[in-house]
């Protein structure tokens, strides 16, 4: 918050949908609304997933960082009172960015895959602010109990490689993800098709066999402490998750941080940027500047 990667066409067109169904529902306090976009032919395409009347777990992330104690208002306004009584004029757009990030307890349940699904996993949020997207993610992660690598260890010696194994939909993107990762400084390894696109793109990239390919595989690297960053998406069939499974659950027993979304893998390389340059900030001095 406010939102990254969505253009201002598409966070207008969101915000006009919701204003619309609350109307039509004749809500009075909170609503939750669950959006999908998709890109068709370059444009975002806006699908509704559900709606209802409830605050979700959403609104304390959403209240901290807009400085609004929503539960408090919606409730006053559920008894009566309009908005403008209670001094919300307008709405807050925050000059700092504001990252919400889910805590997993993978590491607690060794054997268990960390690929992401619509089931409920995360036992807890939390937040991390920064000026910039990047400082704000990293600071989440941080949150969570996630480590993000550096590339040299302080004496200057290479601390690992990073593995990238992806889904056709999403070598596209990847590229400029490993191009990011070389240019901080990491060694890549990939599994052959994923390594053949970064390749083609000009950044420098070994091959690695996956696991049915024959030794030595990528979870012999895992296990020998070779790879320090995991980045690993799969095509959503039953058998290509099974497939890649041995690489998630041996990452996840050598404490290896393993990302099984393309958004997420783009979202910690920006972060890595600024793993040596953090801020602190006070709630109460972000919420400041909101008045500033």
């Amino acid at each position: 918050l406010p939102p990254h990667s969505l253009s201002a066409k598409t966070v207008t067109e969101l915000k006009r949908q919701s204003a619309a169904m609350a109307e039509a529902l004749n809500v009075v306090g909170l609503m939750n609304v669950q959006f999908a976009i998709q890109q068709d032919q370059g444009q975002d395409v806006v699908y509704v997933l559900e709606v209802n009347p409830r605050a979700s777990r959403t609104v304390p992330f959403v209240s901290k960082a807009t400085g609004i104690q929503l539960a408090k208002v919606a409730a006053r306004c559920m008894a009566g009172q309009s908005l403008a009584s209670q001094g919300i004029q307008y709405e807050v757009t925050p000059p700092y960015f504001s990252v919400k990030e889910a805590v997993f307890p993978f590491v607690k349940f060794p054997g268990v895959d960390t690929i992401l699904g619509p089931e409920m996993k995360s036992t807890g949020e939390v937040m991390g602010v920064g000026k910039t997207f990047g400082e704000a993610f990293v600071k989440s992660q941080l949150g969570a109990g996630t480590k993000l690598p550096r590339p040299k260890k302080p004496d200057g010696s290479p601390t690992g490689k990073v593995f990238l194994s992806v889904k056709n939909n999403d070598k596209p993107r990847v590229i400029e993800v490993a191009r990011q990762l070389a240019a901080q400084g990491f060694d890549l390894v990939a599994t052959k098709g994923t390594a053949a696109a970064i390749q083609e793109a000009g950044v420098a990239c070994a091959t690695i066999n996956k696991v049915a390919e024959g030794r030595p595989h990528i979870v012999d690297m895992i296990k020998n402490n070779e790879v320090i960053l995991v980045i690993n998406t799969v095509e959503e069939r039953r058998n290509a998750i099974a497939d890649s499974r041995y690489i998630r659950t041996s990452a996840l027993l050598n404490r290896v941080t393993t990302f099984t979304t393309i958004a997420g893998a783009e979202a910690a390389v920006e972060g890595m940027k600024y793993m040596d340059n953090l801020g602190v900030i006070s709630v109460q001095d972000m919420h400041a500047q909101l008045s500033a």
